[in-house]
């Protein structure tokens, strides 16, 4: 009875957790809006020239304002995006603070592939002052830290949604319905895919047309908030078509190592019967 006991107990506070958790998701954020992509699924890689696109936008776009603090530029050579000459070309493009000299002073050079992304601010207070307050989080596990949609069950079947978040905050901006559009914080915009919404301090950083391609993709909102999603996705986790790999290869191990342990069985069984 007592075992009896605490399962039941052990039950009902994991649907109360999961409950709770769903409840303060449909009061604070919507769920994410239902996009795919290419890197989904079990059998799903990483579309290159996407991936090209929503660098671009992070550069032209984010990267005013957002850090990728733990993404180096050599990450986009080993994930396949650009050639290694490229990746030393595009390095190049930012300036990097570097030293101590042989004077013991910091001096400023061009970036090399083994830099990570510089940061937009020099410190968090800079970072604040420019942005009303609030430091503008780091972009490097983005898709990693915030969940699309929740429920245990759910995550577990299609993930947390992290791409799909981004998508939906960059293209969920609103006017304020009802009630709300008299409770407007100054400075603040209403998008409720936001995670600590309906208020968000980030005004739309997409317009149609802001970002030329150079393979000519339509740059729309839509399709910029697409593909830098997927871009992020990457940053997040470089490694996950080695993951897959290896992880189908497990599974076809496993099955044959079943089968020899079957057949093993029934040979060394087959004179009891």
């Amino acid at each position: 009875m007592k075992k009896l006991f605490s399962l039941t107990a052990a039950l009902s506070l994991s649907a109360s957790s999961q409950l709770g958790s769903a409840a303060f998701a449909a009061e604070g954020q919507k769920p994410a809006k239902s996009v795919s992509f290419a890197h989904e699924g079990p059998f799903g890689t990483f579309d290159r020239q996407q991936l090209q696109r929503g660098y671009k936008v992070y550069k032209e776009v984010c990267a005013s304002c957002h850090s990728m603090r733990l993404v180096s530029f050599r990450n986009l050579a080993e994930g396949g995006i650009f050639t290694d000459e490229q990746v030393k070309a595009l390095a190049a493009t930012f300036t990097v603070q570097d030293g101590p000299n042989d004077s013991g002073e910091m001096f400023d050079r061009p970036g090399l592939p083994s830099d990570r992304f510089p940061s937009p601010f020099a410190n968090e207070e800079a970072a604040k002052s420019a942005n009303g307050g609030a430091v503008p989080p780091d972009l490097s596990l983005i898709t990693k830290g915030r969940a699309g949609w929740y429920g245990t069950f759910n995550q577990l079947l299609n993930g947390i949604g992290g791409p799909q978040y981004v998508y939906s905050v960059l293209t969920g901006y609103e006017e304020p319905h009802g009630d709300l559009a008299a409770e407007k914080p100054e400075g603040k915009h209403f998008n409720e895919y936001f995670t600590a919404g309906p208020w968000i301090g980030m005004a739309p950083p997409l317009a149609d047309g802001q970002v030329t391609f150079d393979d000519g993709a339509p740059n729309t909102i839509d399709g910029m908030a697409k593909d830098v999603a997927a871009f992020l996705a990457f940053t997040a986790e470089p490694k996950m078509e080695e993951r897959k790999q290896t992880g189908f290869m497990v599974m076809i191990y496993l099955a044959v190592l079943s089968v020899l342990l079957y057949l093993v069985k029934k040979k060394v069984w087959a004179d009891q019967h």
